[in-house]
């Protein structure tokens, strides 16, 4: 439990670094990851009491408080984005974080959507709306944001360390390395929807994959223009 205590800065945050994130791509998971290895609060540009209630007490404070280590965000504007003075951007399987994220809109946090809502009407029109934004939200944050530092929420799963160094690292913040030890332990949260809810049918239509690898692929040829590496290989269906 020692690394289990956090506080919020003891001196005013002289930059604003947001981590944002398309919806469904893992943003609380990299808040409780960011806070056990930092030990301190991060904030939102929203207000969720459900979060607030599960211990993220940054939740509550005005994003320009000053008080976090930095703000969660899903904002995608050019003007929200220059508000930020850097930002590590989290990116994530569209496939998964579209799914991920229509859960969290029918059931909650760590529910799932009800099987209506997969075979009814709201899945195609989600995926409708949402798709494209997956990708205008990198697309924006690469071209308006100051000083951006690329997560792949998949690197992150996979090689969590280092991708958790990294992140701290552009907050200012030496990672310590007891509370990386302890962050192993501790590295799920409450915020793992149980696995045991597979859905026993692919929901993605073959005009649904045409239209999302187009974006996977402007997502990648954009990040590969800034010398970064593109996106994992996973993202395109076999």
């Amino acid at each position: 439990n020692r690394c289990m205590d956090r506080r919020f800065l003891p001196t005013r945050a002289k930059q604003l670094v947001a981590l944002a994130s398309f919806p469904g791509a893992g943003n609380t998971w990299a808040r409780h990851l960011i806070e056990l290895a930092t030990g301190f609060y991060t904030g939102s540009y929203y207000f969720d009491g459900s979060l607030y209630n599960k211990g993220f007490k940054g939740e509550r404070d005005h994003w320009r408080s000053g008080r976090t280590i930095c703000i969660k965000t899903h904002e995608s504007g050019q003007k929200e984005i220059e508000s930020f003075d850097s930002a590590i951007l989290l990116i994530r399987n569209p496939y998964k974080a579209l799914m991920a994220e229509f859960n969290r809109k029918y059931g909650g946090h760590i529910g799932f959507a009800a099987h209506a809502h997969w075979k009814g009407k709201e899945w195609p029109e989600f995926v409708a709306n949402y798709a494209p934004w997956w990708a205008t939200h990198t697309l924006d944050w690469l071209r308006y944001g100051k000083k951006v530092l690329v997560v792949h929420f998949e690197d992150l799963k996979r090689d969590l360390f280092v991708q958790l160094q990294r992140m701290v690292g552009l907050l200012g913040i030496a990672a310590c390395q007891d509370r990386l030890l302890c962050v192993e332990g501790q590295k799920d949260g409450n915020f793992k929807r149980s696995g045991l809810r597979k859905l026993e049918y692919d929901p993605y239509t073959p005009e649904m994959r045409k239209m999302i690898s187009g974006y996977i692929r402007t997502v990648d040829t954009a990040l590969k223009l800034r010398n970064l590496s593109g996106v994992p290989d996973d993202y395109y269906p076999r």
